[in-house]
């Protein structure tokens, strides 16, 4: 029976299914860590996404594109292309990727490697690597999720994409979720790791952590200190989320949040960025 990718409109999650048909459900919704659809699962093939959606593409920061979906799908992921001269990288994946924006990235040398922190930045992982058949490396404890695409490259704790470009794995959020520290942009990929609120002129106003957001479900004790661990060891001044970028949050401020949950009880609830100075 012929196979086919659909969306889950609630998500956004690629999923690969028999032509004809629907999963009974999206695994990444019935998560404990997500939210269930209000009126149930629905699912979109290809030609429908395709036809309602528009890919908008925008530098911001020299050399780091952000390229999202409008309308939104799912959760609304942000794919980041970095611009390098040995070859450009994907993280995090726009929902759906039209002609324009397939056309945007090949302009710009198309991608040498595609991945993601964890299966909420995954999006339409799937066609960049259909388009550009880039090197696919992804923790080998997310291979779960990727059942839409194809992993060319597990790896465990550490993976150096290029000098000064580095996968690490941290776990938490999700178990196999990994984030991306590059050094040339002074900036740290952070997956779900950090969720930051933002003033409506774009500044950093309060950051959180959680092992589930809707169910304000708190990350473990040794969940933190491995998120400390890792952290520590990556100067950043700029973070990228699958959902948005924020300048002046930096390795001190996520330090700072980490060691104000380990002192106190577990908890989701944001913290004013003037307390983590």
């Amino acid at each position: 029976m012929p196979l086919t990718r659909l969306a889950c409109t609630h998500c956004g999650h690629w999923h690969l299914w028999f032509e004809g048909s629907a999963p009974p459900q999206c695994h990444v919704c019935s998560d404990v860590r997500n939210a269930l659809p209000e009126n149930g699962f629905r699912f979109a093939g290809v030609a429908e996404v395709a036809a309602g959606s528009r890919s908008v593409c925008e530098e911001v920061l020299p050399g780091v594109f952000g390229v999202r979906s409008e309308p939104q799908l799912g959760l609304g992921s942000t794919g980041w292309v970095i611009e390098r001269a040995d070859g450009n990288v994907a993280f995090e994946a726009a929902p759906w990727y039209d002609a324009a924006a397939m056309a945007f990235i090949a302009a710009r040398g198309g991608l040498r490697v595609a991945s993601c922190s964890h299966v909420h930045g995954m999006g339409a992982l799937w066609q960049l690597q259909q388009r550009f058949e880039p090197e696919v490396p992804m923790h080998v404890d997310a291979l779960g999720d990727t059942k839409a695409l194809r992993v060319t490259r597990p790896f465990d704790d550490v993976h150096e994409i290029a000098p000064g470009l580095v996968l690490h794995h941290v776990g938490g959020h999700y178990e196999g979720q990994c984030v991306l520290h590059d050094a040339a942009h002074n900036a740290l990929f952070a997956g779900d790791t950090l969720k930051i609120d933002l003033h409506p002129d774009g500044r950093p106003r309060a950051l959180s952590c959680h092992k589930a957001f809707h169910y304000r479900i708190p990350l473990t004790p040794a969940e933190l200190r491995r998120y400390a661990d890792v952290f520590s060891r990556l100067p950043f001044e700029h973070v990228f989320t699958p959902f948005e970028h924020a300048a002046g949050v930096t390795r001190e401020h996520a330090l700072a949040l980490f060691d104000r949950l380990l002192a106190g009880v577990p908890s989701t609830e944001p913290v004013m960025m003037e307390l983590l100075q």
